[in-house]
C-alpha cells in the first residue's frame, strides 16, 4: 500500500450592555434529564453545569453537542448554561465569573482561550477543558499523566508532520502558507510543530499572523501567490471564517490542508484530517459525568483520541481537479469521506 498509505491509517487514527445581558441569557434552562442535583445546584434542585467555546464554528459546535449528548445517555439531571464567547477575550472573562458566580458544578470550556478564562477564575470549581491543542503550554495543567487541582480535560492535538508529509506527497508542495491567530497559545502551539515538520520535509514554511477573523481574507490575500498551498491547524479564529479563505484559494487554484475534517464538510479544503470533533465531545462529557459521580480532576489524566474510528479522513475531488492534482485510488479508498460534484459522500 506504500509508506503513505500506511501513514493515513496511523493518522486516522452590540451592543455593549444589551448584547452582553442577551449573551448571558443564552441557553440557560437547557435540560438533559437524568441523576440527583448536587453542588451547584440553584432553586430548581438541579446541579448547573456551565459550558462555554470561544467562537461558533461547526467544530466547536459539534463538541458542544457531543458533550450535551453524552451528559444524557449518563443520566445527568442539568441546567446547562450554554455560552459563546464571540471570540472576545473580555467576554470570556465575564463568562467566567458568571459561572463563578452562579457556583456551577461544573465548568467546561471548549478551545483554549475559553478554558485559560475558566481556569483562572474557578479555583474551587471543577473546570473540564475540551478541544485544546497543548494544555502543558497553556498552563492549564503541568503533566498529562493527571489533572492539575480542579482542571483536566482532552486535547485535540493532531499530527501535523503526517499531514504536511501527505501534502508534499499528493500535492508536490515545495513552499507551504501557514495563517495562525497570534493571540491564541494553541495556534502559537502549533506553528512550532508546523515549523518542525517543514524542515523535515525540505519545505519552505511562508507564515500570516492574524489578531481576528475579519483580517483572514486580508492574509490569505498576502501570502497566496507566495506559496504552493496551505495548511490549517485546529486555530478557532481561522476556522470561524474559513469560507473567506476557501474563496482565496479556490480562485488562485491553490489547495488546502485541513487539520479539522468537521469544518470542510461543506467542500473547499482539498484534503482533510483529524479526529471527529463530536466524538470529542462525547468523550468531553463523560469526563464531566465522572466528575459529578465523585471523581477528582486532579486524578483524571488528560484524554486524547487514539482510535481510528475516532478521526475521520476526507477528500474533495472537485478542489483537487480546480487545483489540477489527482489524487491516488488508494488514498481515496481509506477515506470515509469524499466530497465530488458538489456532494459529499460518507462511505461509513
Amino acid at each position: 500500500m506504500g509508506k503513505g498509505v500506511t501513514q493515513m491509517k496511523h493518522i486516522v487514527t452590540v451592543m455593549a450592555v444589551c448584547g452582553m445581558a442577551l449573551l448571558f441569557m443564552s441557553a440557560g434552562g437547557k435540560d438533559v434529564s437524568g441523576a440527583q442535583g448536587g453542588a451547584g445546584t440553584k432553586d430548581t434542585g438541579k446541579v448547573r453545569i456551565g459550558i462555554a467555546k470561544i467562537v461558533q464554528h461547526e467544530a466547536l459546535d459539534a463538541c458542544e453537542q457531543g458533550i450535551l449528548d453524552a451528559l444524557k445517555a449518563r443520566g445527568v439531571d442539568a441546567i446547562l448554561d450554554l455560552q459563546n464567547a464571540n471570540g472576545d477575550m473580555n467576554t470570556a472573562t465575564q463568562i467566567a465569573n458568571k459561572f463563578k458566580s452562579d457556583k456551577v458544578a461544573v465548568a467546561v470550556g471548549i478551545a483554549t482561550p475559553i478554558a485559560v478564562s475558566l481556569a483562572n477564575a474557578l479555583k474551587d470549581i471543577p473546570v473540564v477543558f475540551s478541544a485544546v491543542t497543548d494544555p502543558v503550554g497553556a498552563r492549564l495543567v503541568s503533566t498529562l499523566d493527571h489533572g492539575e487541582g480542579n482542571v483536566t480535560g482532552l486535547s485535540d492535538a493532531i499530527p501535523t508532520a503526517d499531514h504536511i508529509a501527505l501534502f508534499k506527497e499528493i500535492a508536490n508542495i515545495a513552499t507551504l502558507g501557514y495563517i495562525y491567530t497570534s493571540s491564541e497559545a494553541n495556534s502559537i502551539s502549533a506553528l512550532a510543530l508546523v515549523e518542525s515538520a517543514c524542515k523535515a520535509q525540505g519545505i519552505q514554511l511562508v507564515t500570516q499572523a492574524i489578531n481576528t477573523s475579519a483580517e483572514l481574507r486580508q492574509a490569505a490575500e498576502a501570502i497566496v501567490n507566495r506559496v504552493d498551498g496551505v495548511y490549517l491547524t485546529t486555530d478557532n479564529t481561522v476556522y470561524s471564517a474559513l469560507p473567506a479563505l476557501l474563496q482565496v484559494f479556490s480562485a488562485a487554484k491553490k489547495p488546502i490542508f485541513s487539520g479539522d475534517v468537521t469544518g470542510a464538510l461543506s467542500g473547499g479544503c482539498m484534503i482533510a484530517s483529524g479526529f471527529n470533533y463530536y466524538k470529542a465531545g462525547v468523550a468531553t462529557g463523560n469526563m464531566v459525568a465522572d466528575i459529578l459521580s465523585g471523581k477528582r480532576p486532579a486524578d483524571i489524566p488528560v484524554k486524547f483520541l487514539t482510535d481510528p474510528s475516532e478521526s475521520d479522513l476526507l477528500f474533495d475531488v472537485d478542489a483537487a481537479k480546480n487545483c489540477g492534482i489527482a489524487i491516488p485510488e488508494q488514498y481515496l479508498t481509506i477515506a470515509n469521506y469524499i466530497f465530488e460534484n458538489g456532494a459529499l459522500r460518507n462511505k461509513e
